[in-house]
């Protein structure tokens, strides 16, 4: 049985891409006109009282601890302990939406959804599974990816993770994902989670490759394909190499063709060196959706996300606010990439200048890792090997795959570690 508001929701998707997407869960999800919907009203009308939110307010103004006020001076009640709203901070949405068209200028003449705030950039890819994925409707991306994928699509949603192998003869695979996307448009449709600079291999295409990528999306769409690509941006900006292309492939996806369904996921948790905030955004893009068909999708996410955690933190989304407003963020993080940057090039070094029969660096040139492929070697003995045997913690991400993030990593312990990793492999393979 389908509630009457989710119908609402439907009947306004009918026809379009989006709504031909959903999955099970994403055609039952509707924003209730409940406690929230209803405080919202009293926010704007309720000028004697306001009855409605359960919180504890004096003269108008939510009341908070001194023990924990003291802590974070600047801040006013509200903007500490008071409820967000469900999709976030107004003033953060904008703020956002924003900055996503000054790093993407492609995006500045085109109509895409407001970003709504969700608990962390996982939370956004759980949402998105929830609204389309199921049993019957399975997601493609790279092997290897983050192991978070797989037990969200398939523990999680009981979907299929469709996996095509990232990278042939030392470059980005462009003919393996053409042949698996193509593959699964045989049953109508296709879903494909593109993360780019990669995890765990830190790899982010090329100029020329971000073309091709967009062309097979364009491809299929022509051909019928109804193609959702969920950019998962992650660690968007981290580029350490000229030809890398620099804007997201959503600036690109977001009007590409009216069978093609655009979502970002991205957030200040790497990007603006924020991780334990937990903030982070979806946001959507179509080609042909009205303002009345985006609102729809944004209340089906909006339900994903008030049926889960209600809402996300408010203090990170203020603290956010006021860190964008200050005037120096941008240099700040500018001097933070250049730390990133240098021991790329330290590791980028290291690798180019050794070899080893028993383990390979995968193609990296942007983010926050690198990994190797232990051909003959299981990663995880690997891994145990260093950490038992040096005290080198590594990420074996499956029996091939030994991700290392250099960006935890001080510059004079980079040529400590990758020896002892070459060292190790070499000692495991004899």
């Amino acid at each position: 049985m389908i509630n009457p508001l989710a119908q609402e929701l439907n009947d306004a998707l009918k026809g379009t891409t989006p709504g031909e997407l959903l999955s099970d869960v994403g055609i039952r999800l509707y924003f209730p006109k409940g406690i929230i919907a209803q405080s919202g009203e009293a926010k704007k009308l309720g000028k004697t009282a306001n009855g409605t939110i359960g919180t504890t307010v004096v003269e108008g103004k939510p009341i908070m601890l001194p023990s924990v006020k003291k802590y974070v001076p600047e801040l006013t009640a509200a903007e500490l302990v008071g409820y967000a709203p469900t999709a976030g901070d107004p003033a953060l949405r904008a703020m956002w939406k924003d900055s996503i068209i000054r790093k993407n200028p492609l995006l500045k003449d085109k109509a895409f959804s407001m970003p709504v705030v969700v608990p962390g950039l996982t939370a956004g890819i759980s949402y998105l599974a929830d609204l389309f994925l199921d049993e019957t409707k399975p997601l493609i991306a790279a092997d290897p990816s983050w192991d978070n994928y797989i037990l969200i699509a398939e523990a999680r949603r009981n979907s299929r993770l469709v996996q095509f192998k990232m990278f042939q003869d030392g470059k980005f695979n462009i003919a393996g994902l053409k042949e698996t996307m193509q593959k699964q448009a045989e049953s109508g449709s296709v879903r494909i989670l593109l993360n780019f600079p990669q995890n765990p291999s830190g790899y982010s295409p090329t100029a020329d490759e971000a073309k091709q990528l967009v062309s097979i999306v364009r491809e299929l769409a022509e051909k019928g394909t109804k193609v959702m690509v969920w950019c998962d941006d992650a660690y968007f900006g981290l580029n350490y190499e000229e030809n890398i292309e620099k804007q997201s492939l959503f600036a690109y996806l977001c009007d590409l063709h009216e069978n093609v369904l655009a979502a970002k996921i991205d957030g200040p948790t790497k990007e603006d060196f924020a991780w334990g905030f937990r903030t982070g955004f979806v946001t959507f893009g179509c080609k042909g959706l009205s303002e009345a068909q985006y609102e729809a999708l944004v209340k089906k996410l909006m339900a994903a996300i008030r049926s889960s955690v209600s809402c996300a933190a408010t203090p990170s989304q203020s603290l956010i606010v006021k860190a964008a407003a200050s005037g120096t963020m941008e240099a700040e993080k500018a001097e933070f990439r250049k730390i990133l940057e240098r021991r790329y090039k330290l590791v980028r070094t290291f690798v180019d200048t050794h070899t080893s029969k028993f383990i390979e660096p995968l193609p990296f040139n942007s983010g926050y890792f690198m990994s190797f492929d232990t051909k003959t070697l299981n990663a995880e003995v690997l891994r145990q090997k260093l950490l038992n045997e040096r005290g080198i913690g590594t990420i074996s991400i499956d029996s091939k795959t030994l991700r290392v993030a250099f960006s935890s990593l001080d510059e004079d312990k980079i040529n400590i570690v990758y020896q002892a990793i070459y060292d190790a492999a070499d000692e495991l393979g004899k």
